[in-house]
């Protein structure tokens, strides 16, 4: 079984991951690794905390000579942040500043956060920013770095994944190409991450706005899978369909607020002889689809088609112009407490959810083709692609 833990605080001194389960003989450079961390930090609307952590990847175990050994693989990010915090967040008694700790301490929870919910939860309604610490979406970084190296299998085995942002408040994208290859490629050129240079450029000024004005914004972002075969995933149990199993990964991502696959949502009123995907046969005797409108998936598993995901990613909380709350040292109403953050993280929202897209077909790769090494790996699949190739 592939699974993963990460630890860390977003201004302790690292992100760790660990990661069980996975094959031996797996190229894994950190640059790639890096290339996607990199991706992460950047888009149009970030903010300051941006500027300062210039995130790479440590491998310190599991790896040798660029190779997986199939060991547990442990990977650190260190925060460059956590000069700045070392008397208020190390874990050390006698390096730990009470006073300093104190002067920094989160009694004003922010609406739209895990700061007074986590503060019951784990009794630390005295000093919130132990909830902060860990509900940040800092640690997506570490989780990025993770999924990458599950998108490093599946690339090998000839999946490729991309995305790209379709709406950013009220500036929803209304055209981009058809090919995949053209779409990553515009995307990937864009501050916004989005594939229509028009649209692109309206967001940049919806997040302009909302930026002048102390407010956030949020929107909406599509990944696509290609190269999957049918049959990743199951319809056998609830918790072992592909869609779910990357809904719940999905949804674990701070601020996504809801997931579909393919028409999702937007089908709800379209009747079922509109929604559906017939089956067709070409004169040469080879099963294909005309339309894709389930999003590459049936039942829970792959059925051939490229998968398509999307996501909805509500608007910050951290608000420069803070809402209403309650000290609860003094229990007096007062603004939300203000930490430094970011206009719009839809762009690096579609980043993140490649790689925990990725990490869940990964799993689901593995589940159904086995092997403790690449190369057995590759053969199951070479001989489960002859199979397919009958129909």
């Amino acid at each position: 079984m592939l699974r993963f833990l990460t630890a860390g605080e977003s201004h302790g001194p690292a992100l760790t991951a660990i990661i069980e389960g996975f094959p031996a003989g797996v190229e894994v450079p950190t640059e790639k690794i890096n290339a996607q961390l990199k991706r992460r930090q950047s888009g149009y609307g970030r903010g300051g905390r941006m500027k300062i952590e210039k995130d790479k990847v440590k491998i310190l175990s599991g790896v040798r000579g660029g190779l997986t050994l199939g060991s547990p693989i442990a990977l650190q990010i260190t925060n460059l942040d956590w000069k700045n915090w070392r008397e208020v967040m190390s874990s050390d008694p006698d390096e730990y500043a009470a006073e300093k700790a104190a002067d920094r301490a989160l009694t004003r929870p922010r609406p739209g956060h895990a700061d007074l919910a986590g503060g019951f939860k784990y009794g630390h309604y005295e000093d919130m920013r132990s909830v902060l610490e860990r509900a940040s979406a800092r640690e997506t970084a570490v989780r990025v770095a993770v999924g990458t190296v599950g998108r490093i299998l599946i690339e090998s085995l000839g999946c490729s994944i991309l995305s790209h942002v379709v709406q950013i408040g009220r500036v929803e994208s209304a055209d981009y190409p058809a090919s995949y290859t053209e779409l990553a490629d515009q995307a990937s050129s864009s501050p916004v991450g989005c594939a229509d240079p028009a649209a692109a450029s309206a967001m940049m000024e919806e997040i302009d706005g909302a930026a002048k004005s102390g407010d956030t914004l949020g929107g909406v972002f599509e990944v696509i899978c290609t190269g999957l075969p049918p049959g990743i995933g199951s319809y056998v149990h609830w918790d072992r369909r592909l869609d779910s199993r990357m809904a719940a990964a999905v949804l674990g991502i701070p601020s996504v607020k809801g997931v579909d696959f393919g028409l999702g949502f937007r089908g709800a009123g379209v009747l079922g002889s509109r929604y559906h995907d017939e089956i067709r046969c070409t004169p040469q005797g080879k099963l294909y689809r005309p339309t894709n409108r389930a999003g590459g998936l049936e039942g829970g598993v792959s059925n051939g088609e490229p998968l398509v995901l999307r996501a909805v990613v509500k608007p910050i909380p951290t608000l420069g112009r803070p809402l209403a709350s309650v000290d609860l040292k003094t229990k007096e109403e007062s603004l939300a407490a203000f930490e430094r953050s970011d206009t719009c993280i839809v762009p690096a929202a579609a980043v993140i959810t490649e790689a925990v897209v990725a990490w869940e077909i990964a799993a689901a790769v593995l589940e159904k083709f086995g092997g403790d090494t690449l190369t057995e790996i590759k053969e199951h699949y070479q001989r489960y692609l002859a199979y397919i190739r009958q129909f």
